[in-house]
């Protein structure tokens, strides 16, 4: 396919005349466009379920999330990936991002990079995939090499390989097992797919990293109750969320938490069914950290 028949190469007639505008019409452009976003990822959300649920299955084997892709796209499951352990206390190796051009690639173009069929592969060889992983490669586009060469390689490894992408009928989508196609049209600025196409990845990790910890009990209620209290505010947060899940006074929550080194998850159990430190220890590793499965075999 021809990269100006690509939907996110196509030009934007909506904005045409954006350098001959005040600054406020030109945001408001921007804004106008941005809008189309959301619409366009709830006409995909049945498949990104459906990548969750392999996710979470992945998650249960002990498998790992791994994003990929060049560029922004590749920045984009990077960042996804370093926020996994602060807010979950997952692992760093549990939720993987890698980029084309490998570090470098994060804060500098590296040219070329996203052309290299075989480092798409190598990176995640590289790796050790196995089966049990779930590979997402990310790309507008739906067609850059790096991105095809990861796919293929999890399809020979037995892996689930998910395309996610935003253009209809791309490569990718003929090489991987599942895709998300949230496409949202022509950029405000041609080929700019930093804006619209990046924003919709982003939405769509966050939706993909956050449903699958939720699978698998990383969140009670709304509560994101495996955090790491690794700083001042998570700290701060880590007491107000065993208050608001159990209605326990502070010094209740710092007691509780001080039992088991700040890990909120435990402390609530122990809060809300009087439990010692060690049997709320022994009862979230009987159900893998199921908070609410713990709860009911207590109370029953």
């Amino acid at each position: 396919m021809k990269i100006n028949h690509l939907t996110t190469e196509k030009r934007n007639q909506n904005t045409l005349d954006i350098d001959e505008v005040s600054s406020l019409e030109v945001v408001r452009k921007i804004n106008t466009e941005d809008k189309r976003v959301p619409e366009a990822i709830e006409k995909v959300l049945p498949e990104i379920a459906s990548v969750v649920d392999q996710v979470v299955v992945a998650f249960r084997k002990g498998g790992r999330l791994i994003y990929t892709g060049a560029g922004t796209s590749g920045r984009l499951g990077i960042l996804d990936a370093s926020e996994c352990p602060p807010t979950y206390g997952t692992p760093s190796e549990m939720v993987i991002g890698i980029i084309a051009g490998g570090d470098q690639a994060i804060h500098t173009a590296v040219e070329g990079a996203e052309d290299d069929v075989e480092a798409g592969k190598n990176d995640l060889l590289n790796l050790q995939l196995t089966e049990n992983d779930v590979v997402v490669a990310i790309a507008a586009s739906g067609r850059t090499p790096y991105a095809i060469g990861a796919l293929r390689y999890a399809n020979e490894v037995g892996a689930v390989s998910v395309a996610l992408v935003c253009s209809q009928d791309s490569e990718m989508s003929r090489v991987a097992q599942h895709t998300i196609a949230a496409v949202v049209g022509p950029e405000v600025v041609t080929g700019s797919t930093r804006m619209k196409a990046g924003t919709a990845q982003k939405l769509v990790l966050n939706m993909i990293s956050t449903a699958s910890m939720i699978g698998i009990g990383k969140v009670y209620s709304n509560l994101m109750v495996d955090v790491q209290p690794s700083n001042k505010k998570l700290i701060q947060r880590a007491k107000n969320i065993v208050m608001e899940a159990t209605g326990c006074m502070p010094e209740e929550a710092e007691k509780a938490l001080s039992d088991h080194d700040g890990y909120a998850k435990a402390a609530i159990l122990q809060v809300l069914t009087g439990c010692s430190p060690q049997e709320a220890k022994d009862l979230l590793e009987k159900h893998k950290g199921m908070l609410k499965q713990a709860l009911q075999e207590k109370k029953s």
